[in-house]
């Protein structure tokens, strides 16, 4: 019904004018959006806000025909200046977004009208910082807690949150961006011996994996260069003393 609509319905044919259907009721727009994701490829949903990026992503399995990827990149919820970071789950969801999204042939991306007025990192720099670890690989926990840092990561006592890592001997925990569960890094001397995602309430183990990967825990760098730029930046952007 809804495709019929539009190929019946003339593309917009200069700048300043757009194609619209409805108003739609409910979740006509939701069924409608389900149905023009069978034309076979990416479709980007813009909408007003948060929370009707939520609702979206909420209805659309009962609308979808097929098993097709429903990619979000929510809003940071932030202002301008304040004091406090996005949440790490945010944080998480976005990193994984663009993970994935220069592998989607089809499927949803549903995008907060917030969310596409911000800036976003290269593809090189999620690709670049994303460490891939796997069973019987040669490991150094040092240098592989470094890193971690260097990404962002925060090291703690024990693992709750996403971008939280802890080391404990042979044992090293870590909550990646992008996982929905932490994982449990067993040491063998140098080599990893196991990896297992595990419940950061109760710290049991969940299941045994192959292979993780780690992606940076932060959108932009945190090295010592990185911030070197950004403190430039900041001087030429803002007028007078900076010192003051």
């Amino acid at each position: 019904m809804f495709t019929q609509l539009l190929s019946d319905t003339p593309w917009p044919g200069k700048v300043g004018t757009r194609t619209a259907l409805g108003p739609m009721p409910g979740a006509g727009s939701t069924a409608a959006v389900a149905e023009l994701v069978s034309l076979g490829r990416p479709l980007i949903v813009i909408v007003a806000s948060s929370a009707e990026a939520q609702t979206l992503e909420r209805e659309l399995p009962l609308f979808l025909a097929t098993d097709v990827p429903v990619l979000t990149l929510p809003d940071w919820e932030t202002l301008p200046y304040d004091h406090f970071s996005p949440h790490q789950d945010i944080v998480s969801q976005r990193l994984r977004t663009f993970f994935e999204l220069p592998q989607l042939t089809d499927g949803i991306v549903i995008l907060p009208i917030t969310t596409a007025m911000l800036r976003t990192p290269p593809q090189y720099y999620i690709e670049g910082n994303t460490l891939d670890l796997s069973v019987g690989q040669t490991f150094d926990s040092e240098a592989f807690a470094t890193r971690l840092t260097l990404n962002g990561y925060r090291a703690v006592d024990t693992v709750f949150e996403h971008g939280e890592f802890a080391v404990r001997g042979a044992l090293l925990d870590v909550f990646p961006m992008g996982s929905e569960s932490p994982y449990r890094i067993d040491l063998l001397d140098d080599e990893v011996e196991t990896l297992r995602t595990f419940d950061p309430d109760t710290q049991r183990t969940i299941n045994r994996v192959e292979q993780i990967k780690l992606m940076p825990a932060r959108e932009f760098p945190m090295s010592r260069d990185a911030i070197h730029r950004f403190q430039m930046a900041w001087y030429e952007a803002f007028e007078g003393d900076a010192d003051l």
